[in-house]
């Protein structure tokens, strides 16, 4: 599904990943660990095009992303769940949705703004919220919509740079729930940047850990032990 190759990349001069290759299998949620400042969100920003890379390559269902601009990328069938969430505070729940139509692959939907069940069945309390804007949502109902908008556009990759961090245990316990069907069904991959241990083992695959911006361990869940965690994860 996702093919990263010897992926260096930064910003101006500096470089912050270097020789970074990792791997996503269909239906599969990878897990991208690291201390804060290893380089996980460059990596992520990279793989969608917001960040130019220096060397390497990233390919997805086997074609070369190189010369394809962001939303190229979105339109190819990857969605991205940025840090931050950064939704459109002064438009509503509804309108945040169906930004996130123009990602969509189908156009018909896309002309005729139909946001899918599907996405909404994810997150139900959105429905009540239709007409609220974004930037009245507590911060978790924020990362919901930010889920549910790049679910909107149906993708068969789905990014997710730190969707727990600074949101009510509630709200992860929903996100966890969200990520754990998507991988049952099947449809979409899932490359998820995450620091909670105890949720990337609730949900992971397999696991990649970063340091000073490159992989420095890959493996799956049960080789994940504590001597592990305490010399790349702890701070």
């Amino acid at each position: 599904m996702l093919s990263v190759e010897r992926l260096e990349a930064g910003y101006g001069e500096s470089v912050i990943l270097r020789d970074v290759s990792i791997r996503v299998e269909p239906g599969q949620v990878v897990c991208l660990m690291g201390r804060n400042g290893v380089g996980k969100s460059t990596l992520v920003k990279s793989i969608m095009g917001l960040l130019k890379t220096k060397r390497g390559s990233v390919s997805f269902k086997g074609d070369d992303l190189a010369r394809r601009a962001p939303g190229q990328r979105a339109r190819r069938g990857i969605g991205y769940v940025p840090q931050g969430r950064e939704i459109f505070a002064q438009l509503t729940v509804r309108e945040n949705l169906r930004i996130g139509l123009e990602a969509s692959r189908d156009r018909k939907r896309r002309q005729a703004k139909e946001i899918p069940a599907e996405a909404l069945a994810k997150f139900p309390a959105l429905k009540e919220m239709y007409e609220r804007r974004g930037g009245d949502l507590s911060g978790g109902q924020q990362q919901q919509l930010a889920f549910a908008r790049a679910l909107a556009a149906e993708p068969e990759l789905l990014l997710l740079d730190e969707p727990t961090e600074g949101i009510q245990p509630s709200i992860v316990q929903d996100i966890e729930d969200v990520i754990r069907s998507i991988r049952d069904e099947g449809r979409t991959s899932i490359l998820l940047v995450e620091q909670s241990l105890e949720f990337v083992r609730s949900v992971g695959d397999r696991f990649y850990i970063m340091e000073k911006g490159a992989i420095v361990w890959e493996g799956v869940r049960e080789e994940l032990d504590d001597p592990m965690v305490m010399r790349y994860l702890t701070v």
